[in-house]
């Protein structure tokens, strides 16, 4: 016998007679918001980003997506829909990008170095992450913002900030802290742009010992590379190898800060992964690089990819900014960032000129 919707029973009576039964009413129907329109407008922006930072000597496409972030979100109110999105781009986006950033990282080139100048590279960011640390607590900068602008300042620029503020703060609670160290990580690596070419020069380094000095210690690879590429093709190529040595060691840092978290809040009753997964998938990709003969044009479209993925995550996190809120930092962490700067290029200076 066929049902319909409406369900049948007979009368109390037990006359025979069928009435319908009153149907319960019906629950309202939970819509999730689609993440779609964060995503394309996140991704939108960064591949325009990627189009214009070359215009713009020392900009990366990552400085200038979380640049447009900030600008739209204190103009005005970002429409809701876009909160998913947003969401998405600035975690699952910027792991992704991460994860790919190992597919730049060869170890045979590293290897080329020799010990000596690797050894230089281990003191730069172990000293200088710990100097910066040591340096925050005694000018009275917040601790995790002190230990944003140790690592981005330290290893390699913005996305090293973005990697330890999502095994730090998960939950993105201090957004400010995070927009905050990738700005100093702006003034303070475009400065180096110019200071270190002008200072090869005025100390007398030969191309080879300036390109060694400015991959250890410039933050931002797009600003190695405009700085390398003033003092000479030699210095270029020696720049960005000893930067992306600095890259590498993002994973054992991450590792080292989710062991920590890990700590804390085991204490609270949260259990952290012990080693992050998009800290195994950059090694698994620094590894694949190593040792598989990968195809200079898929090496390239994974360049671009992972370009566009940290950009369209930096953008996301510019439109958590409130720049009124970031003007209340005061003059603390910029001279934080200061001494920082001149820590890192201190150590690096004084390790290359020794082993070379």
């Amino acid at each position: 016998m066929p049902y319909s919707r409406t369900a049948l029973y007979r009368g109390p009576s037990g006359d025979g007679t069928v009435a319908p039964m009153p149907l319960a009413p019906a629950l309202p129907r939970t819509v999730t918001p689609s993440p779609a329109p964060g995503l394309a407008l996140s991704l939108g922006v960064a591949a325009a980003a990627m189009l214009l930072a070359p215009l713009l000597p020392g900009i990366s496409p990552l400085i200038l997506a979380i640049a447009v972030g900030v600008v739209l979100a204190n103009l005005a109110p970002l429409p809701a829909p876009l909160a998913p999105g947003l969401a998405i781009s600035s975690k699952k986006l910027l792991r992704a990008g991460i994860v790919l950033l190992g597919l730049q990282v060869a170890l045979g080139d590293l290897l080329s170095l020799g010990a000596g100048m690797l050894a230089v590279v281990v003191a730069v960011v172990a000293v200088g992450i710990l100097g910066t640390l040591a340096l925050g607590r005694l000018l009275g900068v917040g601790r995790r913002l002190t230990l944003l602008i140790a690592c981005g300042f330290s290893i390699c620029g913005a996305a090293a900030v973005a990697a330890a503020a999502g095994v730090t703060d998960p939950r993105d609670e201090h957004e400010e802290d995070t927009v905050t160290a990738v700005a100093l990580v702006v003034l303070c690596g475009t400065a180096m742009i110019a200071a270190v070419p002008a200072l090869a020069t005025l100390l007398g380094l030969g191309e080879r010992t300036a390109g060694l000095w400015a991959g250890a210690s410039i933050h931002e690879v797009a600003q190695v590379v405009a700085a390398g590429g003033a003092l000479g093709g030699t210095a270029l190529t020696l720049a960005v190898i000893v930067k992306l040595a600095r890259v590498l060691l993002l994973a054992p840092v991450m590792a080292v800060l989710s062991v920590q978290q890990r700590r804390e809040g085991t204490a609270e009753g949260r259990r952290p992964p012990l080693v992050p997964l998009f800290v195994l998938g950059f090694l698994a990709m620094v590894v694949v690089r190593s040792v598989l003969p990968l195809p200079a044009g898929l090496l390239e479209v994974g360049s671009l990819l992972q370009t566009l993925l940290l950009a369209a995550a930096m953008f996301a996190l510019g439109t958590g900014v409130r720049l009124r809120r970031l003007l209340e930092v005061g003059l603390r962490p910029f001279a934080l960032a200061a001494a920082s700067t001149l820590l890192v290029a201190g150590i690096a200076l004084g390790g290359v000129l020794l082993v070379t």
